[in-house]
């Protein structure tokens, strides 16, 4: 098989950027990137620790919930969840960071990278509430780097098309955690109760 090792060997299959394409590249968010955040209910989050271990967390709430401090400064509030907190405990090892966020139905998508800190500030949090609840921490990303990303990923999979969804699949967490657990189908079937009580305030009926 053969492998690419070198810049010199990738540079030979892709070609070198065009100043074009480099120009869109900024260090803070323009007046398109402000009203693209204040539409966008989701984005990805990457972080890496010190020894190379990566995380993508989904990150997502009510459409603005990307709060924009300035056009090179964003908080991203931190919600109650599985507390394993993989992708915060890189934060603190590495601060470098990256974003990826998402409008449903455009098919371009906001890439943007840069420093991030965590906050426990009680204002800040207060001002991050979702269903009366604060945040339960915030994460403030000085950016680097700001660029939309073109949508041919997106036509090409058909992503906001429903006719080409398959049916909505299910995830049993209770059937993954008893296997490794030993727990039997009593404690599959616990655990799968839990997370739909978790569920229920988000719940949408089935399409």
């Amino acid at each position: 098989m053969d492998q690419v090792k070198t810049v010199d060997q990738l540079r030979a299959i892709i070609r070198e950027p065009s100043p074009v394409s480099e120009a869109k590249i900024l260090d803070h968010l323009d007046d398109q990137a402000l009203a693209f955040i204040a539409l966008s209910p989701f984005a990805v989050l990457t972080t890496a620790s010190v020894d190379g271990r990566l995380e993508a967390s989904p990150k997502g709430d009510a459409p603005g919930f990307i709060r924009v401090q300035s056009p090179t400064c964003i908080l991203l509030p931190d919600r109650v969840g599985n507390n394993l907190a993989f992708g915060l405990q890189n934060i603190l090892e590495n601060p470098k960071v990256a974003l990826l966020i998402m409008v449903p139905g455009t098919n371009e998508t906001l890439r943007i990278s840069g420093t991030a800190e965590i906050l426990a500030d009680p204002d800040v949090l207060n001002s991050m509430q979702e269903h009366g609840k604060p945040a339960l921490l915030a994460i403030r990303i000085a950016i680097e780097r700001s660029f939309f990303h073109c949508g041919k990923a997106y036509m090409r999979s058909g992503l906001w098309k429903p006719e080409t969804w398959p049916e909505r699949q299910r995830v049993s967490f209770g059937k993954v955690i008893s296997r490794q657990l030993k727990g039997g189908d009593e404690m599959e079937h616990t655990i799968d109760e839990r997370v739909e009580r978790v569920y229920a305030p988000y719940s949408e009926p089935n399409r």
